[in-house]
């Protein structure tokens, strides 16, 4: 019998009844580098990009945000204190300030407060030093790269191992963006246009608000026609920053139900929730009852790529930690929680050990 999520897999359009382009799936579910191969090198650096490459992922996750004089450029947030030297830079001392972003109150430095040329000065370093000490030793090493330049790093690679690799980007904090008068989704567009890689090569667009999904995702798709968009999920009782303030705003928790799912079918082609909205996590770390969300966003003709899956111990379900320190490396662990979420249909992951994520999928059993 041909069920729903087959027809979705298959690209059946007629039995699925999408009302955006109906997206199709690889023959096995995706790995996606998250931030590249963050558990083995800094994030969001060419070496992350480069080992994650090199360890088996399907795409690269490049996350967006804005400089001063309207660049894009790779990190996961604005807020630059963790992931670079900037606090030690004496020059750039004094800028230093409190943002609220997204409803949440930062210290520290900000992109957007930088013209490219002065981030280009800062190095990176790594965010988890005392989870992952064996990073630090690449620290000052890299700087932070621009779109265009992860883009083109890709696109070599892809030509050096005669594989193509996937991008995922994601726009981060556009509501925030836009306030200071910044448009990262014209930039966005302007970028994937002028490059042949991102006209032709697997793309897929995310966010976690829903207006800039709504805004450009057709206009993603006409630039790239096999581009897909992924509305990104956060805890259930959150709202999408755009809908913040916003009378009878939907938290993501109402976008999880199957009527919800419908309503993000208009505009996206994939969900992206946490593990925990398959599996949810009880006090104690264990795992709790599965839900039905993967099932029911097949039904709606969404595809599920979830996130995050890590290789330590603090981020495993209390089931497979190995009883050594919390910031052991428990690759079994991984796996094994990756391989219950593909057993229940799971289309895709973002893992931060792609290597990993690889053995997810292919190993047997």
């Amino acid at each position: 019998m041909l069920t729903r999520r087959h027809a979705l897999l298959l690209g059946i359009a007629g039995m699925c009844a999408p009302s955006f382009a109906a997206p199709s799936l690889a023959p096995r579910p995706l790995v996606f580098a998250h931030r590249g191969a963050s558990a083995l090198r800094p994030e969001h650096t060419l070496a992350s990009y480069a080992k994650a490459m090199e360890d088996g992922a399907d795409y690269i996750e490049p996350d967006l945000v804005m400089t001063k004089d309207g660049v894009l450029v790779v990190r996961h947030e604005s807020n630059i204190i963790d992931t670079t030297d900037v606090a030690s830079r004496h020059e750039f001392a004094a800028r230093k300030r409190t943002l609220v972003i997204d409803g949440i109150t930062e210290t520290g430095w900000f992109t957007t407060d930088f013209t490219l040329k002065e981030l280009k000065t800062l190095r990176a370093k790594e965010r988890l030093p005392q989870i992952r000490p064996h990073n630090t030793r690449y620290d000052g090493q890299f700087d932070i790269p621009t779109f265009e330049e992860v883009i083109d790093f890709v696109a070599a690679e892809s030509a050096a191992r005669g594989k193509i690799f996937g991008l995922i980007p994601e726009i981060k904090n556009s509501t925030h963006f836009h306030r200071l008068g910044l448009d990262p989704e014209t930039i966005f567009l302007e970028t994937i246009a002028a490059h042949q890689y991102t006209r032709h090569a697997p793309l897929e667009l995310q966010s976690f608000e829903t207006g800039n999904l709504k805004a450009i995702g057709r206009k993603t798709r006409a630039i790239n026609p096999q581009a897909r968009v992924t509305f990104l999920m956060g805890a259930p009782d959150e709202l999408p920053p755009g809908l913040m303030g916003k009378p009878n705003a939907m938290n993501f928790g109402a976008f999880m139900t199957p009527a919800g799912l419908q309503k993000v079918r208009r505009f996206a082609d994939v969900i992206g929730p946490s593990n925990a909205d398959l599996i949810p996590r009880r006090k104690d770390g264990s795992w709790g009852r599965p839900t039905s969300l993967i099932t029911d966003a097949h039904e709606a003709g969404l595809l599920v790529h979830s996130y995050t899956a890590r290789p330590e111990n603090s981020f495993l379900p209390k089931e497979l930690r190995n009883g050594a320190a919390p910031e052991a490396r428990n690759p079994e662990g991984m796996i094994a929680e990756v391989k219950r979420y593909l057993d229940m249909g799971l289309d895709g992951f973002f893992t931060d050990d792609p290597a990993l994520g690889r053995l997810a999928v292919d190993r047997p059993g």
